[in-house]
């Protein structure tokens, strides 16, 4: 069990006692902009070890009874299908995960804004299906005038062109898959409305990271740099909240740049004094006071650092990003002077591919390494054959040591992978019969029903979640896939594990 760096109920309770506070500040009603996920917060649970990737619903669970719930997406983000990187899935599926996943926790959402909304042919669809489910879709336009013109935004044809959501509880979670989603701009709609009717309302944002109550450049707040590098956000101390108090506190650069239109924009609405004299100021944010242990939460930062270094070279190699995105990763990386070996099963998974090389001499073709550290600290190392990909060779090689089983005895035997070869080949007319994890893992379970040692290994795969994993290759399809079900948190070196250009 790794050591813990992070307390939850502290944190529920003071993240909870501060929006109250907020909400009582403005006329008992306010729009709470969520930064980050709401759900399965996997980055953060990395960099604070013990923090619970679903201690946000935990809070939001306790609220509920005072809580009506948005969720924004961006029409373009639903029209070049852009994707959630830890699921694998479209921000538009993401968004219907996620209305699921609150219902599961016994939450509702009131609706769904489809936000720059231009009758794109993806986001009508998107609304359609939503609405053949009894969802309520609202639409908000590009906000005209927007960032420059204060006196067109704050009118009936900026904000007020937009349709007014009723809302009758006293606190609004805005939330939405990823950034850009149209969060802010549909508080400041509502914000506007509110104030026309002559409630006023207020508004407040959710953040988790950068924390803005630790330095500037500790590993935490450097790591979410890390997360962010290909969006080019930065960290930065706050200037408004230097100046009004002459305290340090760390934000970062989309904030601090739309500060100063953002209040103007909450002034014209209001009709008075802005109540916030900085983004810090509008930013309701107790994590940092949840510390347990600083030590801790450095070195698992460092590791999230140069996971996401792994992650930018293999989406260079794919061309979903910038050279310069992997550099200033990089730059961060020896910033802490470590490199990438630092990572304990990266040169562990080189050496079971160098290994599978010099066995197989003479024979050409692609030998990939995989390695996972369990929970203990052991190293358990897998490589690929003509039967398995490496990362199934990895997970039954893991799981026979974690149940005790001894080398020699087998977990598939040969009437399943017979079988399985057979389907492939002859059936399917796949060229290859090496089964990747997915394949293999319900190869395992079928195993399971007549042997023994595999139903024992199989009770085992729960004990991986958490684990880290590194593979010489990116993973295939469904390598990934089966990888991410177990919960591991998976790397790779940017080479692909096959010549062919397309991999199904």
């Amino acid at each position: 069990m790794g050591k813990i760096g992070f307390d939850n109920e502290k944190y529920i309770k003071e993240q909870t006692e501060e929006i109250l506070e907020r909400v009582e500040r403005f006329d008992n009603k306010l729009y709470l902009e969520f930064g980050g996920k709401l759900l399965f917060d996997f980055h953060a649970a990395r960099v604070l070890p013990g923090y619970d990737p679903n201690v946000k619903m935990r809070l939001l669970q306790g609220l509920k009874d005072k809580a009506d719930i948005l969720l924004c997406i961006y029409a373009g983000d639903i029209e070049r299908k852009k994707i959630r990187a830890d699921f694998g899935i479209t921000y538009d599926s993401d968004a219907l995960k996620l209305i699921d996943d609150l219902r599961v926790w016994d939450i509702n959402v009131l609706g769904v804004v489809i936000t720059r909304f231009e009758n794109q042919p993806a986001a009508t669809a998107f609304k359609n299906k939503l609405e053949r489910r009894n969802i309520k879709v609202y639409t908000h336009r590009y906000t005209k005038g927007y960032p420059t013109d204060v006196d067109l935004i704050v009118s009936d044809e900026g904000y007020g062109a937009n349709e007014y959501i009723e809302t009758d509880k006293p606190l609004v979670i805005v939330t939405g898959p990823g950034p850009g989603s149209g969060k802010l701009a549909t508080c400041l709609s509502q914000l506007y409305h509110d104030y026309t009717r002559g409630l006023k309302a207020g508004y407040a944002k959710f953040e988790t990271f950068p924390i803005w109550s630790i330095p500037l450049k500790h590993p935490i707040n450097v790591a979410y740099e890390a997360a962010t590098a290909d969006i080019k956000d930065f960290n930065l101390i706050d200037p408004f909240h230097l100046e009004a108090y002459d305290v340090k506190a760390v934000n970062y650069n989309r904030d601090t740049e739309a500060f100063p239109v953002l209040k103007r924009i909450l002034e014209k609405i209001t009709g008075g004094e802005s109540f916030y004299r900085s983004p810090t100021d509008m930013g309701v944010n107790r994590c940092g006071f949840a510390i347990t242990d600083d030590e801790v939460t450095r070195e698992a930062s460092k590791q999230e650092i140069i996971r996401r270094y792994f992650r930018y070279r293999c989406e260079y190699a794919m061309g979903f990003t910038e050279r310069d995105t992997v550099q200033r990763v990089e730059l961060f990386i020896k910033n802490f002077d470590l490199e990438p070996e630092y990572r304990r099963v990266v040169e562990p998974a080189r050496r079971a591919a160098d290994e599978a090389r010099e066995k197989d001499k003479g024979n050409e073709g692609i030998y990939c390494g995989a390695a996972i550290a369990l929970k203990d600290g052991t190293i358990i190392t897998g490589d690929n054959s003509p039967l398995m990909h490496a990362a199934s060779s990895l997970v039954l090689h893991a799981i026979k040591h974690l149940a005790g089983i001894p080398h020699k005895i087998k977990l598939l035997p040969s009437y399943i992978t017979d079988s399985i070869s057979n389907l492939k080949t002859e059936m399917l007319h796949e060229k290859t019969v090496s089964m990747d994890l997915e394949e293999t893992l319900i190869a395992l379970s079928v195993s399971a029903t007549t042997n023994s040692a595999a139903q024992l290994a199989m009770e085992k795969l729960k004990e991986l979640h958490g684990c880290e994993v590194h593979m010489t290759h990116i993973p295939t399809p469904g390598d990934e896939a089966g990888l991410r079900r177990l919960g591991v948190n998976l790397t790779s070196d940017p080479s692909f594990p096959t010549k062919n250009l397309f991999i199904s």
